[in-house]
């Protein structure tokens, strides 16, 4: 992870400083935010990812780039909070529940007119080998069509 002074702006003797924040995950995934402090505090202004990033993982995106962000503020973190190694997406439920939200992104993204191999990808997190494992084990279950009719 990487925080870097953009710019500041100083306006009677207040300061709005902006700050380029990038976080890289092992597993290639990437979030490129813009963040912002003020008097009024730290926020979140702009956020980038890739692959996209889920509801889930924005709403603890604050979590993941607090304490670098208020290091680099000269801020002290809440005393007792320690940071933690997060994953670039969190784990993706196993077993049926599992299979049933595979074959719910891949019927979505059908009906869209978008790549369901991708759109798994994304959702899941994970490459395109275990993406197609996951909606082979989807359609084991009966959750997706056979891909090629029986004789």
């Amino acid at each position: 992870m990487s925080v870097r002074r953009a710019w500041e702006v100083r306006e009677d003797g207040a300061a709005t400083s902006w700050f380029d924040v990038r976080l890289e995950f092992a597993d290639g995934a990437r979030v490129d935010a813009l963040a912002v402090m003020s008097g009024e505090g730290l926020s979140v202004e702009d956020v980038r990812a890739r692959p996209a990033l889920s509801l889930d993982d924005l709403s603890v995106l604050a979590d993941w780039i607090e304490g670098p962000l208020c290091e680099a503020c000269g801020i002290g973190p809440a005393p007792g909070e320690t940071s933690q190694a997060r994953r670039a997406r969190p784990a993706w439920p196993r077993g049926i529940e599992g299979r049933w939200l595979v074959a719910q992104e891949y019927r979505a993204a059908q009906e869209g007119g978008v790549d369901p191999v991708v759109a798994v990808m994304s959702a899941t997190g994970h490459g395109r080998r275990k993406s197609l494992r996951l909606i082979a084990q989807a359609r084991d279950a009966g959750f997706l069509t056979p891909r090629h009719a029986r004789r």
